[in-house]
């Protein structure tokens, strides 16, 4: 049984732009790698996730199978961190919001420049659109908020750090202020 605490990544609607912050601490993932075991993300392509220590899910929600995700991370995590501004605020995805869904539908299926075969896709494989991109923690109860589009990798590094050690979580002033 390893002692290593059990960590799981997931993106939701986004750019997965907060996921290639947590690759930028560069060689840092090696000692990351000491001291956590990963479970279901990119890095292992591990598909269902097991129960886990630490979960960090970047992305708004915007259709079924993101709630269904988000719903199994927070019933198999102990800690759930939501990772960049998609997942705080629905960042980008959620600009779809000042129209209603059927506009869009429409604009991009029917309407749109370039598109040659009108129709609109309706294939039960194909996740269900919800009316609107909501952030991850109108779904399902989060722990910790980690701000950035993407967070730096230097803040990542910094959080996962104090995390991992029990320490209080702080960043300095550079690491969260945005101009």
């Amino acid at each position: 049984m390893s002692n290593k605490l059990r960590v799981a990544t997931c993106s939701l609607a986004g750019c997965f732009g907060c996921h290639m912050s947590l690759l930028d601490i560069d060689d840092k993932i090696i000692a990351l790698a000491d001291k956590v075991e990963f479970d279901r993300t990119p890095l292992t392509d591990i598909k269902r996730i097991g129960r886990c220590d630490l979960g960090l899910v970047e992305g708004g929600v915007c259709n079924a199978e993101n709630v269904e995700v988000l719903r199994e991370f927070r019933r198999h995590c102990t800690t759930l961190v939501a990772v960049g501004a998609c997942a705080i605020n629905g960042g980008i995805p959620a600009l779809r919001n000042h129209y209603p869904l059927q506009a869009c539908l429409d604009e991009a299926y029917l309407h749109g420049l370039g598109v040659e075969h009108p129709q609109i896709p309706n294939d039960p494989e194909l996740p269900l659109l919800l009316n609107k991109v909501h952030p991850i923690h109108e779904v399902v109860r989060i722990d910790h908020f980690l701000p950035g589009c993407p967070p730096s990798a230097e803040t990542i590094w910094t959080f996962l750090e104090a995390l991992l050690s029990g320490q209080p979580v702080e960043f300095t002033y550079r690491q969260i202020h945005y101009d």
